[in-house]
């Protein structure tokens, strides 16, 4: 029960976050590309060689896929694969 309780609340945080990213985005805040730290199929365009445009990244943190994060945040952005870049990562 506790994991359950526990992966609720990840959801909720997730479905916030996102909300509140699309909310400053049709505000007009400052948005910046952040390369190799969306997950798999998760990207917002152009995922380098082979593919077209979003939802085609196939790996979780692929280094040339990227998502649109508030300015000055991706670099702060923690992976398994380390911080988020500015520029595409291993090409």
């Amino acid at each position: 029960m506790k994991s359950f309780t526990l992966t609720a609340a990840a959801i909720a945080l997730a479905a916030l976050t996102s909300t509140a990213m699309a909310d400053d985005a049709s505000k007009g805040a400052a948005m910046e590309k952040c390369y190799g730290v969306s997950l798999a199929g998760k990207n917002d365009c152009k995922a380098g060689a082979g593919t077209t445009c979003a939802g085609t990244s196939k790996v979780d943190y692929q280094g040339n896929s990227w998502k649109q994060v508030p300015a000055g945040t991706c670099t702060s952005i923690k992976t398994p694969n380390g911080n988020g870049s500015l520029t595409p990562k291993g090409v």
